[in-house]
């Protein structure tokens, strides 16, 4: 199932997925954990400082085991880093243990740590049709189409057998490690959150335009899974139907 949402603001779409991790976590049994894959970027990042922010906040931290869409392949401390972005503006605000963080360790040798993390996948995601299925894995957009580190061009990763892998920035060459569309595509649910009139364009490219199949973002279809577009009214500026 496709569902496209729009909110007024930022905020509102924070409540939304706040209330949708309260409303998650609490069915989850005992000895079990939702599972969610993080992204990078300025949209996490506002929406991440909203929902640490609510001192009300009933999410349960303790059944969440986290982990990450992406990495750039920087120290933990860089301000490039993912997961000091997500650590800055919601781990240090949430009481979520720390062997509940499963981060991309960026510091390490891309193409080991591709593996390392394979491993860990396969360790701490539960299975379904010998893949790791998240339950939920939230998913930026960037201007060109790309979603978590699938850039235009390199498709072959919607086609992979491993669950991550090591890639390469098309224009800057910085070193990345990446989950695979056969990861991403298992999920339970797929959330893409995308804000700002700078992304309007492409939003309505992927959304609405059937000649722009091939890009990345477009690939992402859960197969038993729902597939939810959480907008701004600005990112949603474009489009027609919703």
């Amino acid at each position: 199932m496709k569902e496209v949402l729009v909110f007024p603001a930022v905020e509102k779409l924070s409540v939304y997925l706040k209330e949708l991790l309260i409303s998650k976590t609490g069915n989850v049994p005992d000895g079990k954990y939702l599972s969610v894959a993080l992204s990078g970027g300025s949209t996490p990042k506002m929406v991440f400082k909203h929902i640490s922010s609510d001192n009300h906040c009933d999410i349960n931290w303790k059944k969440i085991r986290l982990f990450w869409v992406d990495e750039r392949c920087v120290p933990p401390e860089d301000e490039e880093s993912n997961f000091n972005m997500t650590r800055n503006n919601l781990l240090v605000n949430i009481n979520i243990p720390d062997e509940n963080i499963f981060r991309i360790y960026g510091e390490n040798d891309p193409e080991d740590e591709a593996v390392r993390y394979n491993r860990i996948l396969e360790k701490n995601v539960d299975p379904v049709n010998a893949w790791p299925k998240f339950d939920i894995v939230l998913l930026g957009l960037g201007e060109d189409g790309h979603t978590a580190s699938v850039f235009p061009g390199n498709n072959s990763l919607f086609h992979s057998t491993k669950y991550s892998e090591a890639v390469t920035h098309p224009q800057s060459g910085q070193r990345r490690i990446s989950l695979t569309g056969g990861v991403i595509n298992n999920a339970e649910m797929v959330i893409f959150v995308v804000t700002g009139s700078g992304k309007a364009e492409i939003v309505k490219r992927v959304l609405e335009d059937d000649t722009a199949a091939d890009l990345p973002a477009s690939q992402v279809n859960p197969a038993k899974g729902d597939l939810i577009w959480l907008l701004d009214d600005r990112a949603a500026g474009l489009l027609n139907n919703y």
